[in-house]
């Protein structure tokens, strides 16, 4: 599966899809960069019989704090139930926390998490009540601690939810980010908003051709300033807004997410630096670029996103990329390894499964993925040299360069 492609829910294909990424995880074994790697214990809600999972432990020096606000832009009606009238979002806050405070975070609730496994086909490996209940290192209401952050923004892959992306987000906030990570209304399929409701995936429904697929890339800009506005404005919406430098603020996305942020790129200069994981552009970079701001594709390497692609509009977005670039594929990965759920399919999978050769971990994709976009901001926001964005390096062999 490559970029976001339109899909109708339980369609036989799309579930067998599904399936057949979930035999394909269940199948790995730990590869010789991991093999030792020191297991995380942590405590996660659920009974005895319940499986449990978890995600790696940050690595950053940072404590992580996470609250969540509901935004409506009532300048706008939403594009898939046009009833609505307001475009609304979920925004998840993670933030740079002082430790011992606040309490432990869910993964997701319940509810949530059992319409994302029934979507993905995945009842019978990952239960729903293991999916809410998985181990991270996040705290709610918890103190913030000092200094000032740049903010990344973090929008998630079409169908899916942004908790899909917590192991991400909690390792940019470790390393003293303050991630915004946007839930899009009717864009998943299911996430909670106030009252009791949950919004589920009408726009899975309606996309059906590039030019619906360009438009949600599009509505998603628009998402991104209006969260902008609403964080950096003179009335912030979010209580720690303080913490936020408006002058170092970037952006990352997955499948369609990746494409938003390059949307976002073109009409909101306030956004520095921007990252696509392996997403088809749908036309989201401009003939005349991005203003001459950084951007990094980061993807499969397969006949999809390798130079030359299937996925044409890679080539193509290269082409219009005005500044700084860097173009690098990732082998033995597919389109959710840069993701969290290969590390929970990992954990529930039978012990001793022959691995084949190239196919990474679940561990192994979220650390890399951590580690190159966690360097890529380090680099535009921060200004701290990466020598890992300069070039091949032997502590990352699955990592190729590209300059087409």
């Amino acid at each position: 599966m490559t970029g976001s492609p339109p899909r109708r829910r339980a369609a036989p294909f799309a579930l067998a899809l599904s399936l057949a990424l979930a035999l394909a995880l269940l199948t790995t074994a730990a590869s010789p960069a991991f093999a030792s790697a020191p297991t995380t214990t942590k405590v996660s809600a659920g009974s005895a019989a319940t499986p449990r999972t978890s995600l790696p432990r940050p690595t950053g020096p940072h404590a992580v704090g996470r609250e969540t606000l509901h935004l409506v832009d009532r300048s706008r009606r939403d594009p898939w139930v046009p009833e609505a009238e307001a475009r609304e979002l979920m925004v998840g806050m993670f933030h740079p926390a002082r430790p011992g405070t606040g309490t432990p975070a869910r993964y997701a609730t319940l509810e949530e998490a059992r319409l994302l496994v029934a979507d993905r086909g995945l009842g019978g490996v990952l239960p729903a009540e293991t999916l809410s209940a998985t181990g991270i290192d996040v705290a709610v209401d918890a103190r913030p601690a000092r200094g000032r952050f740049p903010l990344v923004v973090l929008s998630p892959g079409f169908g899916v939810s942004a908790c899909t992306l917590t192991g991400l987000a909690e390792e940019l906030a470790s390393r003293g980010y303050v991630v915004a990570a946007v839930d899009h209304a009717y864009e998943s399929v299911g996430t909670a908003f106030p009252g009791g409701r949950m919004l589920t995936c009408v726009a899975c429904e309606k996309a059906r051709t590039e030019a619906d697929l360009a438009a949600v890339t599009a509505g998603r800009a628009k998402d991104v300033s209006f969260v902008l506005d609403r964080l950096t404005g003179s009335r912030p919406a979010w209580r720690y807004a303080a913490l936020i430098d408006r002058s170092r603020i970037g952006m990352v996305g997955h499948s369609i997410g990746g494409a938003s942020a390059a949307a976002a790129m073109a009409v909101d200069p306030r956004i520095r630096a921007g990252l696509n994981i392996d997403g088809a552009f749908h036309s989201a970079v401009p003939e005349e670029g991005l203003h001459g701001g950084p951007f990094l594709m980061l993807g499969t390497d397969d006949d999809t996103h390798r130079p030359g692609g299937t996925d044409r509009s890679w080539d193509e977005a290269w082409s219009r990329l005005d500044g700084w670039k860097r173009w690098l594929t990732v082998a033995g990965a597919n389109h959710y390894t840069f993701t969290d759920f290969p590390v929970f399919l990992d954990e529930l999978g039978p012990p001793g499964t022959p691995s084949p050769p190239t196919t990474l971990t679940g561990r192994r994709g979220l650390d890399l993925t951590r580690v190159y976009v966690g360097a890529f901001f380090e680099l535009h926001l921060k200004c701290v040299p990466q020598p890992r964005l300069t070039g091949p390096t032997s502590a990352d062999p699955e990592v190729r360069f590209h300059n087409p």
